[in-house]
């Protein structure tokens, strides 16, 4: 028996991320936009920087609270209380590496090996892959696009409940579709959960990136307080910190003390002055966050034209978040498209394939960048598309 044959099937199958695998293979092209990432091509700005920087300067180095230290999240309730007019304490935050060990361990306390995990699909792939990891199978509900807006379907959601179903995974806006979830579609998969004692993990890390108004739609606008809902978010998008690998989640503070034993065994706590960072980038960075909406909208309008005004794509015009998912006519296979349009062109997209059931012929493409590098991409992807 090899090495690996002895590795644990669940984590021996974790698939590689087909983002990856296109970026690898493209990262070193001189000249190269690379789209394929969700990202902004911005560094994280000077006011959160240096209050990190001063943190470690003052020496806050050392272990520290494993929830967070109180002051970040009370930033945290200060931010829900200006965007979403909710009130809570800072006892229903926990502080994580990101919000994929929030993700993580909401997993790790709603399901485990054997349960399954409703998620909504086309979909960023981690939820199903740490799902997997997990030993909890992932179920894919498909979104609907018609008339090319995506849309979801909550009788379909009711159709893959089974009695080994824990709960419903709702990223909301969505990537990569940029399905954007209206009030009436939260309360029925919410109506449906509670029906069914379901927990609904809730992704919203991109309300506030809404073209449509000052957020989108929220768990929190219909939910009540006992309602088994948990919350993970992340600093990474809307401030520009996708490196720094901090988020949270929002819990119900009955639950604090089981997500903090969850913190003290896998990570024990992010480092305390990055956390110094994060207090800087909610209360400062609210001026921040409207600017790089207004690009992203503006960014968006632009390669919604001109891939357009080729006549051979199909897509959603998204109403929130940062990605455009498109498909080609006579595109046969995406992954294959991906690594052609690297090759041709020079501009990173990531294959549909890659976010799961449902990205089949599609391309994805992120938009949050500058104007001119985002007009360049374009017109050189409706060249691509042209030749097709």
């Amino acid at each position: 028996m090899s090495l690996l044959d002895a590795v644990r099937i669940e984590a021996r199958s974790a698939p590689m991320s087909g983002i990856e695998a296109v970026a690898n293979y493209g990262r070193d092209r001189a000249g190269l936009i690379p789209l394929w990432s969700g990202e902004s091509d911005m560094p994280t700005p000077a006011f959160i920087s240096d209050a990190a920087a001063r943190g470690l300067a003052d020496g806050e180095t050392f272990y520290t609270w494993q929830a967070g230290i109180p002051e970040l999240r009370q930033a945290i309730a200060r931010y829900y209380q200006r965007h979403f007019g909710k009130s809570f304490g800072a006892n229903e935050f926990i502080v994580t590496i990101g919000g994929m060990q929030a993700i993580t361990m909401a997993l790790q306390v709603t399901a485990g090996a054997g349960d399954e995990a409703i998620y909504l699909a086309p979909a960023w792939p981690n939820f199903a892959g740490a799902a997997g990891v997990a030993g909890v199978r992932p179920v894919p509900v498909l979104l609907d696009m018609t008339d090319n807006s995506w849309s979801c379907d909550v009788e379909k959601i009711a159709a893959a409940i089974t009695p080994r179903t824990r709960a419903i995974f709702v990223n909301s806006p969505s990537n990569p579709t940029g399905w954007t979830a209206d009030r009436e579609t939260l309360q029925a998969i919410l109506d449906l959960a509670r029906r069914k004692n379901l927990w609904i993990i809730a992704d919203e890390i991109y309300a506030l990136f809404h073209y449509d108004g000052r957020r989108s739609a929220s768990f929190m606008d219909i939910m009540d307080p006992e309602d088994r809902i948990l919350f993970v978010n992340t600093f990474s998008k809307n401030w520009a910190m996708t490196g720094w690998r901090v988020g949270w989640l929002k819990t119900h503070p009955s639950l604090s003390r089981t997500f903090e034993n969850l913190v003290q065994y896998s990570s024990s706590g992010v480092a305390q002055f990055m956390q110094r960072g994060g207090i800087a980038a909610l209360d400062e960075g609210d001026a921040f966050i409207a600017e790089q909406v207004e690009r992203a909208h503006k960014a968006r309008d632009i390669v919604c034209r001109i891939l357009g005004e080729t006549g051979k794509v199909r897509f959603s015009v998204p109403p929130g978040a940062f990605y455009l998912f498109f498909a080609v006519d006579g595109m046969k296979d995406a992954e294959a498209a991906a690594f052609d349009i690297v090759d041709k062109v020079a501009v990173g997209v990531a294959p549909g394939t890659a976010f799961c059931a449902g990205g089949e012929g599609f391309l994805r493409l992120c938009f949050h960048r500058r104007l001119d590098q985002v007009e360049e991409a374009s017109q050189r992807l409706a060249r691509w598309i042209r030749e097709q």
